[in-house]
């Protein structure tokens, strides 16, 4: 289930606003005070945990979320959630809306510490993964194998926590009966596909296909729709969009979303482990089903095949195997590939947003994260 550029706020500290503060017009649509508002809601809702525990030993869990919401996170989904509200021609940010794109980035958490048990992931965001963190709380030593148990074991509760803290955070807002009628239908569907496109891709991982199709409905399941579509959707729902305005969404949604991860594929690969807050062997080692090995698969000649076969998927390739799979995704031509679809999606994106007229600061906001998402270096 990664700090350059795009959403300009991405790196924001949070903090609140001076009171009596004017936020900005819809002309004036500013990603660094959206975040904001939406830190403020994660902040005060983890604080009241902290601070109404039913039990002191469950603490570490807590501030272990707290670690992963405040370690950087470009915002992505809360922040097109706002910007389908703003689709609508609303120009507020009421409490309603902020809940809903919090609530988003609290399953997206879930999602992520969930995510990072299957891949085995040591890290996130530049600090220990929840299944990492959390075995510091067994008694055992922290290598042993009671150790690795626990800190899985916690790791699920806690993405268990979060997943159901996430409609908690739904509810505060107040949203009235139509509103909840609208978004919750549409929030639960995000939460199936993503769910659902996770177990695809496990079901995948290791098979060495050199099928295209299967790493394309992966992707837009468990990052198309989940990432672009469905919180552009939620945003636009709460503020009572017309489905002409939900369909222009999914056209923008699903290219941007296929090229987003796309980009994280080649990232997962070929980027820089200080930058990505994430090691650059685990995609290899697991042998996820990405379209750029699959590209690499259809390409490569017999030897070039057989050194895939051998290390992609090997639980402990090292970077000298890794070199040489990198090597083989340049020669055979799949990393170029992948590049120039992610650029054929980009285009295709945001030209979807010439259907129908929308707000000059929403167009400008969907554009320029489609330059944020495909173009990103973390």
């Amino acid at each position: 289930m990664n700090k350059t550029s795009g959403d300009a706020a991405a790196h924001s500290q949070a903090d609140h606003p001076p009171a009596g503060s004017t936020p900005p017009t819809l002309d004036e649509l500013d990603f660094a005070h959206l975040r904001r508002g939406i830190e403020n809601v994660l902040q005060d809702f983890l604080d009241e945990k902290l601070h109404d525990l039913p039990h002191p030993g469950a603490r570490p869990l807590i501030e272990h979320l707290h670690t992963l919401l405040s370690a950087g996170g470009k915002r992505i989904r809360p922040t097109l959630c706002v910007v389908g509200w703003r689709a609508t021609g609303r120009t507020d940010t009421p409490a309603q809306l902020l809940h809903l794109a919090a609530a988003i980035e609290l399953f997206h958490a879930a999602a992520m510490i969930h995510d990072d048990i299957i891949d085995r992931s040591a890290t996130r965001r530049g600090h220990p993964s929840a299944h990492h963190a959390l075995r510091s709380q067994c008694t055992a030593a922290p290598d042993s194998k009671s150790a690795t148990w626990f800190g899985n074991s916690a790791a699920l509760i806690l993405g268990d926590l979060a997943l159901s803290w996430s409609d908690q955070l739904l509810y505060r807002g107040q949203l009235d009966t139509a509103q909840l009628h609208a978004t919750h239908p549409l929030l639960d569907r995000l939460r199936s596909e993503a769910l659902i496109g996770c177990y695809v891709e496990l079901l995948a991982t290791g098979q060495h296909s050199s099928d295209l199709t299967l790493p394309t409905e992966i992707n837009i399941l468990k990052s198309a729709k989940y990432t672009i579509e469905r919180p552009l959707q939620l945003g636009a729902t709460l503020g009572g969009a017309d489905p002409a305005l939900l369909e222009i969404f999914t056209a923008y949604g699903i290219p941007l979303g296929e090229a987003f991860q796309l980009r994280d594929d080649i990232l997962g690969v070929f980027g820089d482990t200080s930058t990505t807050g994430k090691p650059a062997l685990d995609d290899l080692r697991e042998g996820k089903p990405t379209l750029l090995l699959a590209l690499a698969q259809s390409r490569a000649d017999t030897h070039q095949r057989a050194q895939l076969h051998r290390l992609v998927g090997h639980p402990h390739l090292d970077e000298e195997g890794a070199a040489t799979v990198r090597e083989i995704l340049t020669l055979t031509g799949a990393r170029q590939e992948v590049e120039r679809r992610i650029e054929a999606h980009r285009l295709k994106a945001v030209t979807a947003l010439n259907r129908t007229p929308l707000p000059a600061a929403v167009v400008t906001a969907l554009h320029l994260m489609a330059e944020s998402v495909t173009r990103r270096t973390d």
